[in-house]
């Protein structure tokens, strides 16, 4: 590793353990002070206000794009602007959402479901919506839905039943309807029944019934007017899983699973009316430290690293993993399988194949139309779609597959958005030429048809949203162009490339850049402020998409961005990922540190002149560059992070990531992991890049002690250290438009400042 060594143990005085209190009254007031000294910094200075009030305004735009969802023939959409910070759910027609887009404003008749604002203030509660499912089947399809609802944007909601006719929640006591309900928890419920009659319920029963990582772990299912005390037990997952879920599929199955980590999961198929626990096993089923099913339920049995997704009469199975088959047949990780599910359950190991990944091309995502499967593959970081049509809807027969025409969409956004093109010469590009563009398809209603809603932007262009139906074929006819979002920022001259950068072992490691080439007086080719964006971990890959916040407070002002997609992202299928876990995981930040260097080399911009930012496990990212790169870079933006790598999964959600990350409690495991723990990096003596720290008071699933104590320690230290808590939000560090314009201005004026001296 061409890093700095790690630090010896510290001979600091340790941090106080109150900052840990999330909501605790010394830790508050440290947060209070904190934040009063960054907007004293911040709030009134000269183009602050005015870079707020600018993002708020793109976020809450009147012309924005109303993306919606179908449910029963109409079009459901949750919509926040000034007027409804917290939002308002409500409903429209196919036909007034085609009529309602008019120039520079959106005119569509929305019949208003439930405001969130009215509903706050009425309950004394900030609630934050977190998604609603409206019953599609049976005498209440379209009247009733489980909305669930968060406090503050935690992790942690609840859910309620709720009458879209008379625009109420359906009260849970039996004269008043007998309504379902959960309780405030990581759980969920859902629809289990046609009929509305019966729910899935996942939630906090007392003692022994969260994991360690805080997520359910029993599945039971409700009759209207039972109390969860009184529901049949589906499942109980073992005490060391993640967690236990279920879900009813389109066509009317019931799964459960387990997942005994964040990457391997057990599947169970439970057929109609096959038995189940009585309610009185609950108690002993949680007691047990092993995971217990209903004696009713069918195994599906694949490698526990797979990912299988019902289709039809098929099942479709993601391989995470090399997969040998009892009869001999292998099949490499990162392919997509199909297999009739009464057969497979059988015993059968038929499979066809659907998609094997190649050097450059993985597979992104699928959607699922009544007759046809849309595969989203990622060619070197760029979306393309794949039509595969089966020959019955049990899988058998041949499989025909169609790339579709995209012209008419591809139209309306040109290969690098309209930009100047790169200098042919600079070895560094990845396939020049080509569109940077982005196509994301998902089925309108799987059970209704074969419509697509499309979607097309680039880095610089605004989204297309367009509706499409899909033939016997696979093609795609009757493409209709239903919104168009308006310009955000001025996109003129700014150019758009892919490169590739060499990282520590040899491996290619590309990237997205976005800016004006920066020229001095003399028209020569001069460093600009950039800003790094990375991420690298749990699969995600990082693509292309409009930039509107981005464009007006970056872009616009001169400065480069440019996304990079290092190992352990999603970038090119599991063994991207694979590369960069747990021993392994040096290799993620020096492809992030190897981008880095390699802007420099490029004249793109300076060490002093770099910002690197990430939030989550990329504000972990950005803390390792902080700590063991600070040579390379001018300023941190460091967003709702993990730092302190020594106890990261007894905070909250963090026992789930051991699969990521790995055990710090294991003395051989700790060697690797204090290389990426930030907090455990820092030296006395040393000096770092000047540094913002944002988190959320309400973040339940990153707890906020990890930003706290890293603020903490660097101010002891004597180092460049801004922080800012928001006191809602959860792990989105905002619940409201304001909020977020608040938030993205400190960083990217933060960033501005430290770079542009």
């Amino acid at each position: 590793m061409n890093t700095t060594p790690a630090s010896p143990p510290s001979e600091l005085e340790p941090v106080p353990d109150w900052l840990d209190e999330i909501e605790g009254e010394r830790a508050l007031a440290w947060v209070a002070r904190r934040n009063a000294a960054t907007r004293a910094a911040y709030d009134n200075t000269p183009g602050f206000a005015e870079l707020r009030a600018d993002i708020q305004a793109i976020l809450d735009a009147p012309d924005r794009i109303p993306r919606a969802g179908q449910a029963v023939g109409a079009l459901y959409n949750f919509w926040t602007d000034a007027a409804h910070p917290r939002g308002l759910w409500r409903r429209t027609t196919w036909e007034a959402y085609r009529a309602g887009a008019t120039a520079g404003s959106e005119q569509t008749d929305w019949e208003e479901l439930l405001d969130l604002d009215a509903l706050g203030a009425a309950e004394d509660t900030a609630w934050v919506w977190h998604g609603a499912a409206v019953l599609r089947t049976g005498p209440r399809a379209g009247r009733r839905a489980l909305i669930t609802l968060s406090a503050g944007g935690a992790d942690t909601d609840v859910t309620r039943e709720f009458d879209l006719e008379s625009r109420h929640f359906v009260p849970t006591d039996p004269d008043g309807g007998a309504g379902f309900h959960r309780e405030s928890s990581k759980g969920f419920l859902a629809w289990a029944d046609d009929a509305g009659e019966a729910v899935l319920l996942a939630d906090d029963f007392g003692p022994g019934s969260l994991s360690p990582a805080g997520y359910p772990r029993q599945v039971r299912r409700l009759r209207r007017g039972q109390s969860p005390q009184e529901g049949e037990v589906l499942l109980t997952a073992a005490a060391d899983d993640d967690g236990a879920w279920a879900y009813r599929d389109p066509w009317g199955r019931t799964w459960l699973l387990t997942h005994p980590d964040f990457y391997t999961e057990e599947l169970w198929l439970l057929p109609d009316g096959a038995p189940t626990l009585p309610a009185a096993d609950a108690e002993r089923c949680l007691a047990g430290a092993q995971a217990v099913v209903a004696p009713g339920t069918l195994h599906v049995d694949v490698p526990a690293s797979a990912a299988v997704t019902p289709a039809w009469d098929l099942l479709l199975i993601e391989l995470r993993e090399d997969w040998e088959t009892t009869a001999g047949c292998i099949y490499p990780a990162g392919s997509l399988l199909a297999a009739p599910i009464d057969a497979f359950l059988d015993g059968s190991r038929e499979l066809t194949v659907l998609f094997t990944p190649t050097p450059t091309t993985s597979l992104s995502g699928f959607t699922i139309t009544a007759h046809h499967l849309v595969l989203t593959l990622l060619d070197d970081c760029v979306t393309t779609l794949e039509v595969l049509t089966p020959g019955g809807p049990d899988g058998t027969g041949p499989w025909r597959r169609h790339r579709p025409d995209l012209g008419a969409l591809l139209g309306a956004t040109t290969a690098t958005g309209g930009e100047p093109a790169a200098a042919p010469e600079d070895p560094t590009l990845l396939r020049p030429g080509r569109a940077l563009v982005d196509v994301s398809a998902s089925a309108v209603d799987p059970r209704e048809g074969d419509r697509l809603w499309l979607t097309v932007s680039s880095f610089t262009r605004p989204t297309v949203l367009a509706v499409g139906e899909l033939d016997a074929a696979g093609e795609l006819g009757a493409v209709e162009v239903l919104r168009e979002a308006p310009a955000r920022f001025d996109a003129s001259g700014i150019v758009v490339t892919q490169h590739v950068a060499v990282s520590d072992d040899g491996t290619r490691v590309p990237y997205f850049q976005i800016g004006r080439p920066a020229r001095d007086d003399a028209g020569a080719s001069r460093p600009a402020p950039t800003l790094l964006y990375g991420y690298g971990g749990f699969e995600i890959p990082l693509g292309i998409g409009y930039l509107p916040v981005t464009g007006r407070a970056w872009l616009e002002r001169g400065g480069t961005y440019v996304v990079a997609n290092i190992r352990g992202g999603g970038e090119y299928g599991p063994a991207w990922h694979r590369a960069g876990l747990k021993r392994h995981r040096h290799r993620v930040y020096e492809d992030f540190a190897a981008v880095a260097r390699a802007l420099v080399e490029r004249g793109v911009t300076t060490p002093a002149q770099l910002a690197v930012r990430g939030g989550s496990n990329g504000g972990l990212l950005v803390g390792v560059m902080l700590t063991r790169y600070p040579q390379l870079v001018g300023a941190v933006v460091c967003e709702v992070p993990l730092l302190d790598m020594r106890r990261y999964h007894r905070l909250l959600a963090g026992a789930s990531w051991e699969a990521e990350y790995g055990n710090p409690d294991d003395p051989e495991q700790w060697e690797f992991i204090r290389e990426f723990s930030p907090f455990h990096l820092l030296q006395p003596g040393r000096s770092y890049p000047p540094a913002l720290l944002v988190t959320s008071t309400r973040d339940d699933r990153v707890h906020p002690a990890h930003a706290r104590t890293m603020a903490y320690r660097m101010l002891e230290l004597g180092q460049d250290v801004t922080y800012f808590e928001n006191s809602e939000g959860g792990h989105g560090r905002a619940a409201t438009n304001a909020q977020r314009a608040y938030m993205q201005a400190l960083e990217y004026e933060f960033a501005w400042r430290r770079l542009a001296r």
